[in-house]
């Protein structure tokens, strides 16, 4: 499958972003035509179309999609031109009080004092409509072009959930049918990869109301996934010499006002709890926890650098309307690490972390581009020498291993720079997941000290660090990238055991144990029932091996492999079949050979 990318190009007489701005006034244009005493909130280009956001008197359906689509392109053939107007602020108040548009009225007072204040306008003579906007926009609908209106769905008037609900429209635009076709294809294969569906048809996760938004209850079969990554986790980090530690869920407000996470990332928590009549938190975050630990005795420059790593459930308050499956959720497990080391150590700690990363993306197939991100405007700790030397170190560790960096401007955490990781999984999306951030900060607020060789007493530099980023998160992208067709190594059930007839029922379970022994995850369907109903269930569960075995297959102790997504079976010796399963466990193959 592609994406609109890679459909057939043509000269674009703007650029698309463009276009589907100036799509989305088109739209506004007809959805106010055909509902009068509409607002309007906000519509911007996005990455893949466009939307806008209405207050309307009743909300739409569906089914009004097409209308409004009509609309647009009598709206757009009748008067095709867009004019832009320069008007003062008392002006523009002016006119969006006399249209009656409450929310844009407010919009006008987000413009910062002194930026220019511009209307664009199109529509037949007296039918004209304009809107509040900085552009840019296309000079005229005359040009060719294609679009579609794709759903509709709720949303927040500044996406703040104590203001109206308003309702948004979502679509698309492209200067050709053959990049919408193709971009409307991709969509139906996001859809058919989407997470929560899976989920559902695989059995792999719930949520539920009794919780409430954003926690995730993890099925069997997604519990095995999780187990499965968890062990090639720890594997990894063990063996590059990191000690596993556990912090408590609940800590002591005054531990995070220290650490400024209260300060700085207080919207995000948790309200307090009263316990033994003092204010406490669940944690947001695993490092005030890791260091208390190394706080708790001295420390000698011959135990530096120490690499503590921990699976760390941590909850965040997100907005109900922004929680999402499994990618966006208010309750999930850090693959977490904290690093402790000199400044001599620093460079090789965080390209250590970098050989990491790209080894645990590697091993799923995924791209990557990295990113530094520096020093956020507003809500940070720490002086700018300290936020400089922190940034030097994490581009000088990116340049010894050759690892090429972008900038994300004011990107950082509150306490530090970091280098941020996006993968591109199989649709071509980019998802954030690794990071790495490098603090001077928390072990200054904190006193963290080490005795150096000189007998002195020193600050150690800490390194936040996470691969996966979160648990939740990233199976949720793996169970879309891969399609709900998990690897062998971590499907949930790896083979399945089907004998022809009932008579043939022993040699399967004799098939079954032997696999069993050797760990491997084991359906033997073994009751009775018809064969090719317990194929279409193993293929509906997307096992990655069948074996049917009849007679033949018993008496020359073989079986008749059939691998997922094909039709085929190829007979071979059960103890080839064998060697096959050892190969793909042990290097973790993304096939099925």
């Amino acid at each position: 499958m592609t994406d609109a990318a890679s459909a057939p190009q043509v000269v674009e007489p703007f650029p698309v972003s463009t276009l589907r701005h100036s799509v989305a006034h088109l739209m506004a244009s007809a959805v106010q035509k055909l509902h009068p005493g509409v607002q309007f909130g906000f519509g911007p280009s996005i990455e893949h179309g466009f939307y806008y956001d209405f207050d309307l008197p009743e909300p739409l359906t569906d089914k009004e999609l097409g209308k409004i689509e009509k609309e647009m392109r009598r709206i757009a053939k009748r008067s095709p031109a867009i004019t832009k107007s320069t008007v003062s602020r008392d002006e523009a108040r002016r006119i969006l009080q006399g249209w009656g548009q409450e929310y844009k009225v407010e919009a006008l007072d987000l413009i910062p004092e002194g930026e220019e204040i511009t209307f664009y306008t199109h529509g037949p003579d007296g039918e004209q409509w304009g809107d509040l906007c900085e552009g840019p926009h296309i000079d005229s609908f005359q040009h060719e072009f294609h679009f579609k209106l794709l759903n509709l769905a709720g949303a927040y008037w500044r996406g703040d959930e104590k203001r109206p609900m308003m309702q948004r429209i979502y679509g698309t635009a492209f200067w050709s049918q053959e990049e919408l076709d193709a971009h409307l294809a991709w969509l139906e294969e996001v859809k058919l990869r989407d997470h929560r569906k899976l989920g559902t048809d695989l059995d792999l996760f719930s949520t539920h109301g009794e919780a409430g938004a954003g926690f995730v209850f993890w099925h069997p079969a997604l519990g095995t996934v999780r187990r499965c990554l968890e062990q090639m986790w720890w594997d990894e980090h063990l063996a590059g010499g990191y000690d596993p530690v556990y912090t408590p869920h609940v800590s002591r407000e005054s531990l995070f006002a220290v650490s400024g996470h209260l300060e700085n990332y207080g919207e995000m928590m948790y309200a307090p709890m009263a316990l033994d009549e003092l204010p406490y938190r669940v944690k947001p975050m695993n490092c005030p926890g890791h260091v208390l630990i190394y706080k708790d005795r001295g420390r000698s420059y011959r135990e530096l650098p120490l690499r503590w790593a921990e699976l760390g459930t941590v909850y965040r308050y997100e907005r109900s309307g922004v929680v999402h499956g499994m990618l966006r959720v208010r309750g999930f497990t850090q693959d977490d690490a904290h690093i402790f080391c000199t400044a001599d150590q620093l460079a090789e700690e965080i390209a250590g972390v970098c050989r990491l990363v790209d080894r645990f993306m590697k091993t799923f197939g995924f791209e990557y581009t990295a990113y530094l991100a520096t020093r956020p405007a507003e809500k940070t700790i720490g002086e700018d020498a300290i936020w400089e030397r922190a940034t030097e170190a994490l581009q000088q560790a990116a340049d010894s291993i050759g690892l090429k960096l972008e900038l994300d401007e004011g990107g950082g955490a509150f306490y530090g720079p970091k280098i941020d990781y996006k993968i591109k999984d199989a649709l071509g999306r980019e998802w954030q997941n690794s990071t790495i951030q490098c603090d001077f900060n928390l072990p200054e607020r904190f006193d963290l000290t080490y005795t150096a060789p000189d007998g002195s007493q020193q600050r150690p530099i800490m390194v936040h660090r996470a691969i996966l980023g979160s648990l939740e998160r990233f199976v949720g992208v793996l169970i879309e990238h891969f399609g709900g067709r998990f690897p062998f190594w971590c499907a949930p059930t790896q083979v399945a055991v089907i004998p022809i007839r009932e008579e043939h029922a022993e040699y399967g379970k004799a098939l079954a144990q032997q696999l069993r022994a050797r760990h491997l995850r084991v359906d033997a369907m073994l009751e009775p029932g018809h064969m090719n109903k317990k194929i279409k269930t193993a293929q509906k569960e997307q096992v990655p091996f069948m074996l049917v075995v009849g007679e033949r297959e018993a008496e020359e102790g073989t079986v008749a492999l059939r691998r997922r997504g094909t039709r085929e079976q190829e007979v071979m010796p059960f103890e080839e079949f064998l060697a096959l399963t050892d190969r793909l466990t042990a290097t973790k193959g993304m096939g099925l050979e």
